[in-house]
């Protein structure tokens, strides 16, 4: 087979028709993911694709063309079991030859080539499972353990597994013993930037009432993962030490029951934010919708991280295009993904959050520094190079898949 790189299309003896399970899609990178790689897969002339994904998000993708999409009712409790009972015929009835698995989780009888990707770094993660037990919440110990066990067999079951960092191969490939490629998530600028539509008057209110404050950045809907309750101990420290300037904390949730997805309680948030009397330095703009956040990051001084797990990191890639400064917790995906963008921090300490903003704050040269840097290293990641290798890797399948049945029929 001949392929001319990531510059043209590819010549081969098979012609690709990707099939992508994106039913998994609802929110945080899942949902990144299939907004930015759906488009890029529009634009290429050489393949066919077909896309499984919730009706609710359909509206999204309205206007791409040469996509066909599949609408499928999935039931939330059984996702797993539904996928490996209905997709099946799905995939058949559509013609495609290579499947893009892009939630985690794999079809255990594949009837073509499987491409599984994997990005939840929580099933791995010691931190999050100590948290839970913290926590008390025992039913979602119990259900992340299960999910983990069905993910870990899933890798078992692709022809080829994928993760979004070095990071996150090197753990996936210590935990299964399989080798797990990696394949960067992108970032474009121009499709991040595009959309001129205003921030909702709310957001634009909260904003404008914080321009005379140093305004930190923290773009994440609630979870236990991300860490809020360290950032938010990090604000008396804040209002102690920096004199003259009030600060705020922005951030893209609110702390209150039944607002944020994925079945997380922010009531100990809400309460530690009364109790640490940090009510003012907390503002709580919302759920803003994924194509105005470039409003958000050009009105922060700096953005801020403090989660102690992560694959890839979405809103890092954001910040550094968007010229942010950035303060993160010092786990190796995001000196992976930074580098010297980034200041790093202990994960579980509000005084070093507390140390590291500010060393940046007070910098000048420090802070042009890790700008300069930040828009060098955003310009490294890039969707059409994540979906030129998500094909390379799929035309390499369809060449070994007929080899690897011969030789199973001849054992």
């Amino acid at each position: 087979m001949a392929r001319t790189g990531h510059d043209g299309p590819y010549r081969s003896q098979f012609m690709i028709h990707l099939f992508i399970n994106a039913l998994a899609a609802s929110a945080g990178g899942g949902l990144t993911y299939v907004r930015n790689v759906v488009p890029q897969l529009a634009l290429r002339k050489d393949i066919q694709v077909s896309v499984a994904l919730s009706p609710t998000l359909r509206h999204e993708f309205q206007n791409v063309p040469g996509i066909c999409f599949f609408g499928l009712e999935m039931p939330k409790l059984s996702r797993f079991f539904y996928e490996q009972r209905a997709l099946p015929d799905v995939i058949r009835a559509s013609g495609a030859n290579v499947l893009l698995s892009a939630g985690n989780f794999a079809l255990r009888n594949s009837p073509i080539p499987q491409i599984l990707l994997s990005r939840n770094s929580l099933y791995l993660s010691r931190d999050f499972f100590r948290d839970l037990r913290n926590r008390a919440e025992f039913r979602m110990w119990a259900s992340t353990h299960a999910q983990a066990l069905l993910a870990r067999q899933s890798i078992q079951w692709a022809d080829a597994t994928v993760a979004p960092s070095h990071a996150f191969a090197s753990d996936l490939e210590r935990w299964t013993g399989k080798k797990v490629i990696t394949i960067h998530h992108g970032f474009n600028q121009d499709a991040f930037t595009r959309d001129p539509t205003p921030l909702a008057p709310i957001v634009q209110r909260k904003l404008e009432d914080a321009d005379a404050s140093f305004k930190i950045l923290f773009v994440s809907h609630y979870n236990y993962y991300r860490n809020f309750e360290t950032l938010i101990r990090a604000l008396p420290i804040f209002r102690c030490r920096v004199r003259g300037r009030s600060v705020r904390l922005l951030v893209t949730c609110e702390l209150s029951s039944g607002t944020n997805p994925g079945g997380y309680r922010s009531e100990h948030a809400a309460q530690l934010v009364k109790r640490l009397g940090v009510s003012d330095m907390l503002v709580e703009l919302g759920s803003v919708p994924y194509t105005q956040l470039h409003w958000l990051y050009s009105r922060a001084e700096m953005y801020v991280t403090p989660a102690y797990t992560e694959t890839f990191a979405h809103p890092l890639v954001e910040a550094m295009a968007s010229g942010a400064p950035i303060a993160a917790s010092d786990i190796p995906l995001h000196r992976e993904i930074c580098g010297d963008a980034a200041i790093y921090f202990d994960r579980f300490s509000p005084e070093a959050i507390a140390d590291s903003v500010l060393q940046v704050a007070e910098r000048r040269e420090l802070r042009a520094g890790m700008v300069q840097e930040g828009h060098r290293r955003a310009a490294d990641f890039s969707w059409k190079t994540h979906v030129d290798q998500i094909l390379d890797l799929a035309a390499t399948l369809l060449e070994c898949r007929p080899l690897l049945r011969r030789s199973m029929h001849v054992a």
